[in-house]
C-alpha cells in the first residue's frame, strides 16, 4: 500500500475558506439566521418588559434577559435549545453526500487535498458560522439590553454570558458532527437529513419520558410510598439524573442553568449535609459555576469528537468513484 506523503491537512485552508463563504453566502443560512433572531428578539422583549421595574434590585438583571419566560413566549434559552440543533443540523446534513452527488468528489480529492482536510475544514466552516451567529445575536441582545434597561453588565453578567456562548457553541458543534456523520453514511440528502433530525427529536423529546419509563420499572414505588403519596426514591432520582444525561440536550439545559442563575449550588439531588454554612441564595463565584457544570461541557465536547471520529472513519472506507 502507497504510502501518502506531505501533511493531512494540506488543502485544509482552501476548503475552510469555500465552506465558509458558501454557508455565509447561503439563503438556507439566511433563512435559519432569521428565524432565530425574530423569535430570539421577540423572547428578549417581552422579558424586557417585566425587568424594567427591576433594573436597581436585581444585581444581575442582564442575565434575565436570557431566562425570563412570559406567555405565550417562551424564555429566549428555551428559544436557543430548540433552534441551534435545527441552525447545525441545516449546516451540516448534505456536507459530505452532496458532493457526490454533484460528482464533484474525486475531483476535489484528485487536488493535493487530503479527505482529512475535507472533513475537518467543512466541519470546522460549519462550526465558524456557528460561532459567527450566536456571537451576533449575543451582542444584539446586550445591547438591545443596553438600550431599553439603561444600566451597563457587570464584569460577572458578561463572564457568565460568554460562557452562556461557549456551551451554546459545544451544544451545536456537537448536532453539527452528527449530521455530517448522516451525510457520510447516507447519499441522499433528503435521507441525512430526516435520520438527524430523528435522532434530535428522540435525545430531546422521546429520551426523557423513556428514562422516566426506565427509571420507574428498575425502581418501582412500593404500597407504603404511593399511600402516603411520597416523591421518588432516591435511587430513582439518580438513575433518571445519570440516564437522562446522554441526551445532548439534558447536559445543555444543565450548564446553562449553572451559568445564568448564579444562586445554583447543585445539579442533583441536594443533602442538607451540602448546605451547612452556605446562605440559601447567596450567587456562587464564576469560578465555582464553571466548576459545577465541568462535567457537561466536558460531555459535550467529548461527544463531539466521538461522533466526528465515527465519521472520519466511515469517510476514509468510502469509495470515490469518477
Amino acid at each position: 500500500m502507497a504510502r501518502r506523503s506531505g501533511s493531512p491537512f494540506i488543502g485544509f485552508g482552501a476548503v475552510f475558506v469555500k465552506e465558509l463563504a458558501d454557508h455565509l453566502g447561503s439563503s438556507r443560512m439566511f433563512v435559519l439566521e432569521w428565524l432565530v433572531l425574530l423569535t430570539g428578539i421577540g423572547a428578549v422583549y417581552t422579558a424586557i418588559s417585566d425587568l424594567k421595574t427591576t433594573t436597581a434590585s436585581d444585581p444581575f438583571v442582564f442575565l434575565r434577559l436570557f431566562t425570563h419566560a412570559r406567555d405565550p413566549l417562551p424564555s429566549f434559552i428555551a428559544v436557543l435549545a430548540f433552534l441551534v440543533p435545527l441552525m447545525a443540523i441545516g449546516l451540516g446534513f448534505d456536507a459530505i453526500n452532496s458532493e457526490f452527488n454533484r460528482r464533484t468528489m474525486s475531483r476535489i480529492l484528485a487536488q493535493p487535498i487530503y479527505r482529512d482536510a475535507l472533513l475537518l475544514g467543512k466541519f470546522l466552516a460549519g462550526l465558524a458560522t456557528l460561532a459567527i451567529a450566536l456571537v451576533m445575536l449575543w451582542l444584539l441582545v446586550v445591547g438591545f439590553g443596553l438600550i431599553t434597561l439603561g444600566v451597563p453588565p457587570s464584569g460577572a453578567e458578561v463572564s457568565r454570558g460568554i460562557g452562556f456562548l461557549v456551551v451554546a457553541l459545544f451544544y451545536g458543534g456537537l448536532w453539527l458532527t452528527v449530521a455530517i456523520l448522516c451525510s457520510v453514511l447516507f447519499r441522499s440528502a433528503a435521507t441525512s437529513a430526516l435520520v438527524a433530525l430523528g435522532l434530535w427529536l428522540l435525545a430531546t423529546v422521546l429520551w426523557p419520558l423513556i428514562v422516566q419509563f426506565a427509571a420507574n420499572a428498575i425502581y418501582p414505588p412500593n404500597a407504603v410510598t404511593l399511600l402516603l403519596g411520597g416523591g421518588p426514591s432516591l435511587g430513582q432520582v439518580e438513575l433518571q439524573q445519570t440516564l437522562s444525561r446522554v441526551s445532548p440536550s439534558t447536559l445543555f439545559d444543565e450548564s446553562v442553568l449553572a451559568l445564568l442563575h448564579p444562586a445554583t449550588r447543585a445539579l442533583g439531588p441536594v443533602f442538607m449535609s451540602q448546605l451547612e454554612g452556605s446562605v440559601m441564595g447567596a450567587p456562587l463565584p464564576f469560578g465555582q459555576s464553571l466548576l459545577l457544570i465541568w462535567p457537561q461541557a466536558t460531555g459535550l465536547v467529548a461527544g463531539t469528537i466521538i461522533v466526528f471520529v465515527f465519521a472520519y472513519i466511515a469517510f476514509q472506507r468510502q469509495e470515490v468513484r469518477a
